[in-house]
């Protein structure tokens, strides 16, 4: 009779580990030590990681010619040519555009140019940085997303195109958030395409401003969803949007600014990314410098002081990177 209260204490213990364990694990983040990686990218925006820890920077180039590129910092925090070759243009906020986002899956880079409107696949399976050449982009397969997308009906069409962010969904999916038709493009495994969902704008006492979906994750039974919103960029008027699996959208969490991106904890909790408080302080009116920040969904600061980042990619339980374009620079954060 004496061993079931033994075994009652063994189970108590044993869980208590388990917890202890577990509370390590997904303990979350309170504040970011910052280290920066490299530097000298050309105009960079989007990063990912592939299975041996590389990290893949998209740059957007000089704004002319064949200057977008895809360089990769390997472990040892060097810095090599990945992919050269892409188009890179000028935007109408007169600044270098092109390559946006990628994603790392199996061996390939999922590539995106919103300039271009398309997808660009690239497998990377067998290359060595530092040792081979550099991909040649006109080699690589793409898909011509953005032309789907300009010959899509919309509630408010706005004829226009941007990829900018995607993630991996249900059955293994692509799902691509276009920041300038405000929607999400569904890519199946079979390379068909339909608009997920389109995103209404913001209703505001003077004026009708666009979403301008940016980051997006799927979480295990829903996909979340950052709001740039468009200009003015007023403050506290982005929102995280949360879409169902059927396409649905309904609110999540509302009082950010201008967010370019979001990723989820080991323990499932999303960060956002706030890339700049606008200023009309400045002639003529500009982001402000270092009001860029790191945020959890209940708008706690997790680090503050950021020059307009634009990406952020966890590689590890309590290891992230994140892009800021305005640096040309790449930082990892730990804590």
């Amino acid at each position: 009779m004496k061993t079931l209260p033994f075994l009652r204490n063994f189970l108590f213990l044993t869980f208590l580990a388990a917890s202890c364990t577990d509370h390590d694990i997904f303990q979350e983040p309170t504040q970011f030590k910052s280290d920066e990686v490299a530097s000298g990218f050309a105009a960079p925006l989007g990063i990912t990681h592939d299975a041996s820890n590389n990290l893949w920077i998209t740059e957007q180039g000089t704004g002319s010619g064949k200057t977008g590129k895809i360089s990769v910092i390997t472990p040892d925090g060097k810095v090599h040519p990945g992919i050269t070759g892409f188009n890179s243009v000028i935007s109408p906020e007169m600044a270098p555009s092109g390559l946006t986002h990628l994603t790392y899956k199996d061996g390939k880079l999922y590539i995106l140019h919103g300039a271009d409107g398309k997808l660009f696949i690239a497998d990377i399976s067998k290359f060595k940085p530092g040792t081979d050449p550099a991909i040649d982009a006109s080699t690589l397969a793409s898909e011509s997303i953005g032309a789907f997308v300009l010959g899509s009906n919309f509630k408010i069409p706005k004829h226009e195109s941007n990829l900018f962010n995607m993630t991996w969904g249900p059955e293994g999916d692509l799902y691509i958030t276009d920041a300038a038709a405000n929607a999400i493009v569904h890519r199946a495994a079979d390379k068909s395409l339909t608009i997920f969902a389109e995103f209404e704008p913001y209703y505001t006492p003077t004026d009708t401003i666009d979403f301008v979906p940016t980051g997006i994750v799927y979480d295990g039974s829903k996909f979340l969803v950052t709001s740039l919103s468009g200009g003015p960029f007023i403050k506290g008027l982005a929102t995280i949007k949360q879409v169902s699996t059927s396409g649905e959208i309904s609110p999540y969490k509302s009082g950010f600014t201008t967010l370019v991106d979001i990723v989820l904890t080991p323990g499932n909790k999303p960060l956002v990314v706030s890339f700049a408080e606008f200023s009309f302080a400045t002639t003529p009116p500009n982001f402000a410098p270092f009001t860029g920040q790191i945020q959890s969904d209940d708008r706690t600061v997790i680090t503050g002081g950021l020059m307009m980042p634009t990406d952020l990619e966890r590689t590890g339980d309590k290891t992230y990177y994140y892009v800021s374009l305005a640096l040309s620079k790449v930082f990892k954060l730990t804590y």
